[in-house]
């Protein structure tokens, strides 16, 4: 490697090294370039090349080698979270290379989680030149005395330090971190849980099912595979998935990888929309085409999302190859009980009284959407309650601020686009399903001495004020499969707020399923 070294930085400004990272050559050019190089430095210096020689095997190596420094990334997240842009600026060549897919890899991955991904090779200019400094700061739109610079090479902190910015030399990693919690301001050393990756809408395919006349259901899909449906609750969007969806799309796991199908339980983009009849409509299987042509999926549900799923492993399960809730607990109907007198005995669920008048609850949740959601979903800490409570007189909203401030688990750009999917469609599809709880219940009672056979998952969290673990308990009668899992330290939006223990759990019980069963043969008479 030091015989290689010599060759590749040979000329300064203009050795392969520096034009390679300026984008003038590819790497596989670079390649050529050291394979001439290194045999006429070697026949210079008397050196006999080793047989079969190749300059591309040492780069192949590093790269095995390389890892990614997982502290450094799980702090840029918490940076973003605090609303500082972040950026990744690295010296790096145009990779055409037999390897060039781990590149790509490389690339996709941080641009997931950093704001900016700028590369030497396609701007020109490598560090510490002052000119690819300034491009960055352009692209961040920022002043030299507002950005905080890390490098593990002194040279390029030298530079930018020069320009006016604050430097952090990486070297070791926990005293870097510790200076640029200083330098910050936040808090980036406290062993907190770190969230898995998010996706964007931006990130993934949307597209619409018509499920009954004037009422389209919004998915969302990412990777390909074996389908993994992903449907949420109320007053969520598909986006409330956005930890899970990254982590299992394109995951292998067990006999093949992955796919993920979010389902976003609004009625479609119906300003006002038409919103839910009986059960029977909502869970009937959809007709061909995409996703209508996936003939069995796992089914992961939350809090509503999570009687859809069961009651889809209830009555389609042919359709469902293995079934999970987070939260929402099954038990039959009861004919002997009246739902609606079962769920007046528990006043945790007034709130669902107050959403049967039509146009009440709408005109309330939709007088200020973003208020509203502020309101609904707020984090599980112990002195706030993490989902709506008992019913206070006058509405929903009553006794909470009028501008109360975003949670932890949805604020900024995730905020905003539940505000502008809720604004488009309002509230009136999802409030249809708690109207809907008699004819519901009725329909159940057709399936009340069946039970779930298919392999069964139950999360539940300790700090759920609506759906306590306790509700969940004699599952096991129903569902003789049945697995569980609980998390203590959570409450009701558990996708949001203890995503990386959840994609645990999820990926482990995905890992255990059994295979497939082998398609049986069908004549094409």
């Amino acid at each position: 490697r030091d015989f290689l070294r010599r060759v590749l930085f040979a000329g300064g400004s203009d050795s392969p090294y520096a034009r390679a990272m300026r984008g003038q050559i590819t790497l596989s050019q670079l390649f050529s370039e050291m394979e001439e190089g290194c045999k006429h430095h070697a026949s210079a210096c008397g050196v006999t090349l080793p047989p079969g020689f190749a300059v591309a095997r040492p780069f192949e190596e590093m790269a095995a080698e390389g890892t990614i420094n997982a502290p450094l990334l799980r702090a840029a997240g918490v940076l973003r979270r605090n609303g500082f842009k972040t950026c990744v600026l690295t010296n790096n060549w145009v990779d055409d290379s037999a390897g060039r897919l781990g590149t790509a890899r490389l690339m996709t991955l941080l641009r997931r989680h950093f704001d900016l991904v700028l590369e030497s090779c396609r701007l020109g200019a490598l560090k510490p030149d002052p000119h690819i400094y300034s491009r960055a700061l352009d692209a961040l739109r920022a002043k030299p005395q507002e950005v905080i610079f890390l490098d593990d090479i002194g040279e390029n902190l030298k530079a930018a330090r020069e320009m006016g910015m604050a430097t952090v030399l990486v070297r070791d990693t926990h005293a870097a971190l510790k200076e640029l919690e200083e330098l910050a301001g936040v808090r980036l050393l406290d062993g907190a849980e770190p969230l898995p990756t998010a996706c964007r809408p931006s990130d993934v395919a949307h597209g619409y099912v018509p499920i009954r006349p004037g009422v389209q259901l919004h998915f969302v899909e990412m990777g390909h595979g074996p389908v993994v449906c992903l449907c949420h609750g109320f007053p969520e969007s598909w986006l409330s998935w956005r930890y899970q969806v990254m982590e299992k799309a394109g995951r292998r796991v067990g006999h093949g990888v992955w796919g993920v199908l979010g389902l976003s339980h609004h009625p479609g983009d119906i300003p006002g929309g038409a919103g839910w009849g009986p059960a029977g409509d909502l869970f009937r299987a959809p007709p061909t085409g995409s996703p209508q042509g996936i003939a069995q999926s796992v089914l992961v549900g939350h809090d509503w999302g999570g009687a859809v799923v069961w009651n889809m492993a209830l009555f389609y399960p042919e359709r469902v190859r293995a079934v999970a809730s987070l939260n929402t607990p099954y038990h039959p109907a009861d004919p002997a009980v009246d739902i609606v007198e079962k769920t007046r005995s528990y006043p945790i669920f007034d709130y669902q009284f107050y959403f049967q008048e039509p146009g009440v609850a709408e005109a309330e949740l939709e007088k200020d959407v973003g208020r509203t959601l502020k309101v609904l979903i707020r984090s599980a800490r112990p002195e706030r309650a993490s989902s709506p409570g008992p019913l206070l007189a006058g509405g929903l909203l009553v006794g909470f601020p009028e501008d109360p401030p975003a949670s932890q688990i949805l604020h900024g750009p995730e905020l905003q686009y539940y505000i502008q999917r809720f604004q488009k469609s309002g509230f009136r599809g999802p409030l249809n399903w708690y109207r809907n709880m008699r004819p519901n219940w009725r329909w159940a009672l057709s399936a009340k001495d069946r039970k779930i056979v298919m392999p069964a998952l139950m999360v539940t969290a300790g700090k759920d004020v609506v759906l306590r673990p306790s509700m969940t308990k004699g599952m096991e009668e129903w569902i003789p499969r049945l697995h569980r899992e609980h998390i203590e330290d959570c409450g009701h939006w558990t996708q949001m707020e203890r995503p990386a223990t959840l994609n645990r759990i999820l990926v482990e019980w995905l890992e255990g399923l059994p295979p497939d069963a082998p398609l049986p043969k069908i004549s094409k008479l």
